[in-house]
This record gives C-alpha cells, sequence and structure tokens, in this order.
C-alpha cells in the first residue's frame, strides 16, 4: 500500500503537488491521471525519495521507501525506461540491478523471458527501440518480485500486441494482491485496465474513485429514451424536469442527465407512456476526464473556429 499525507512540494514560488492525500490500495490498479504538468511525476517520484516533500509525507506499507533494506523486493518501479547505461548489455544491466539488492542471477533469467528479450538480451541497452527499452525498463521493475509496483506511461513505444501484454500484466499482479500504480495519458487504456483512479490537477486532488463511477458521474453519461408519441414526449420531459440534472429534447427522443434508466422507465410506465427505446449511453473515460480536468489544463491551445 501506498499512503500519501498531505503530501506537498514547491520549487521557490510554484506549487508541484499542493496537500495530496491519496491511498492506493493492493489487490487492484489504480490509475494516476493528470494533464502535463500536474505533479504526476513529481509525486512518484517522492514515494521513491527521488525528490524531498516540502511538507508531509510519502510512506510505502507505513515506512518511507528509503527505510526498506532491500527496496527493490518492496517496490519495483519504471519512471523512464532511458534510465540505463546504454552501452551495457540489458541482461548486464539487470544483473547489475539483482547483485546490489541481493537477487539471484536466476531471476534475470526469468524476468527477461517474462517481457520477451530472450532474443536480444546481449544487446546493447543504448540500440534498444522505445518499445524493447520499456520491456526492459518492466523487466527492472519486476526484478525484485515485489508487492508494489509503479509504472510511468507504461506503453509508450509499444505496438497494440505490446499494449495488450501490459495491460494484462498489470491486471494479473493486481490479481496476485499486489499494488500497481499507473500513470497514462491513453485514456481508452486506462478504461480497459483500471479499477481505481486517482485524478489530479494542478497538483490537487480531483477525483479518488472507482473508475465506473467517474465515468458514470460524467455529464457525457445520458439516458436516451424514444417517445413515439410527440405528446407523450412532452409529458415524460416536463415530469423529468423537476428531478433530472438536464433533459433535451432530439429526434422523437428525450437525453436526461442525472436520473438512472430505471427511474425514466418507471415514470414512462406511470404515466402510461409508450417507449420504443430505452438505454444508457455511457460517456467513455477520456470524455469524463476531459470534464474533470477542463480547469486544470496547463497549456491549453486554442480551437479554431
Amino acid at each position: 500500500m501506498i499512503s500519501l499525507e498531505g503530501l506537498t512540494k514547491t520549487y521557490g514560488e510554484t506549487t508541484a503537488v499542493d496537500a495530496l492525500d491519496l491511498t492506493v490500495a493492493a489487490g487492484r490498479v489504480t490509475g494516476f491521471l493528470g494533464p502535463n504538468g500536474a505533479g504526476k511525476s513529481t509525486t512518484m517520484r517522492m514515494i521513491l525519495g527521488l525528490d524531498a516533500p516540502t511538507s508531509g509525507s510519502a510512506l510505502v506499507d507505513g515506512r518511507p521507501y528509503a527505510d526498506w533494506p532491500v527496496p527493490l523486493r518492496k517496490v519495483g518501479a519504471l519512471l523512464d525506461a532511458k534510465a540505463l547505461h546504454p552501452r551495457r548489455s540489458a541482461r548486464n544491466h539487470l544483473i547489475a540491478m539483482a547483485r546490489s539488492n541481493g537477487i539471484p542471477v536466476s531471476r534475470v533469467d526469468e524476468v527477461i523471458s517474462i517481457v520477451g528479450l530472450t532474443t536480444v538480451e546481449r544487446k546493447r541497452a543504448g540500440q534498444y527501440s522505445l518499445g524493447m527499452g520499456q520491456r526492459l525498463g518492466i523487466a527492472g521493475a519486476l526484478l525484485g518480485d515485489p508487492e508494489i509496483l509503479m509504472f510511468d506511461e507504461p506503453v509508450n513505444g509499444l505496438d497494440p500486441d505490446g499494449v495488450r501484454w501490459v495491460r494484462d500484466l498489470m491486471r494479473s499482479l493486481a490479481a496476485e494482491g499486489r499494488t500497481v500504480f499507473v500513470s497514462s495519458h491513453l485514456m481508452s487504456e486506462m478504461q480497459l485496465t483500471a479499477d481505481q483512479l486517482a485524478v489530479i490537477g494542478r497538483g490537487r486532488l480531483i477525483a479518488d474513485s472507482p473508475i465506473s463511477t467517474v465515468i458514470a458521474g460524467s455529464s457525457r453519461s445520458a439516458v436516451h429514451a424514444r417517445v413515439p408519441v410527440p405528446a407523450d414526449l412532452a409529458v415524460l420531459r416536463d415530469r423529468l424536469a423537476g428531478e433530472a440534472e438536464q433533459v433535451e429534447t432530439g429526434a422523437g427522443e428525450l437525453i436526461v442527465t442525472g436520473v438512472p434508466a430505471e427511474r425514466v422507465g418507471d415514470l414512462a410506465h406511470e404515466l402510461g407512456i409508450r417507449l420504443h427505446e430505452l438505454r444508457t449511453k455511457q460517456a467513455s473515460l477520456e470524455e469524463a476526464y476531459m470534464e474533470l480536468t477542463a480547469d486544470s489544463v496547463e497549456y491549453g491551445v486554442a480551437v479554431a473556429s
């Protein structure tokens, strides 16, 4: 488990992370989302002791990361896949990591096989493609068979098969009871991977909820009720106006937000109104995310008219 309590980081007059309170629990994949400059990488660096917080704390199972005697056995992390000696082979890079933490070399062979780099393990890491570098970084994170795993943009540079492999890997690690904390800008992938979402903007926590709750809370999620008789449509619209957040009239249908489909169906039944269709159109995670972070984008661009 990762616990952040009042975590704050300032650089001069700039606040990168502002009084962040967050618990990342075991047994699920927690997606860490936010616009560029929101403080995601800074937060991850503070968890790993690479940056010192200005105030507050970042604890790994109740202790600072630096207090764990064999850190790779507690936390495996991929923050920057290029943070290695480019002239060292992938195998030797992992062996050096293993020896520094008392991990047997046999484990190096295991993780190289897991990430699919066996045929290129003796190639210099600096000659790896972006996707191969990501696989090597993931191998390093898995090396100590840790209870907690942190990934920053783990699918960057991977082809579709590689992306699916990472998704399945993260979900299998969480299913084993591990803590999986992953930052990504790929909303479609996070929608398929994450159980829980932590969303930050300008260093502050905007949302910390199950992914289904985040999506359901979007105004883009709506109930569509197709009513064949115009007069009935008007009656149902007026009845819903008193309890729905918004009721819009489309081509022979009502588009309702803030009321579940079951409630719309019950009201139609009570009023004796015949429906030809009743369905819920869920927002995508991307739509929900864009709505949540609309006021937190640091580098916004003008939309051409």
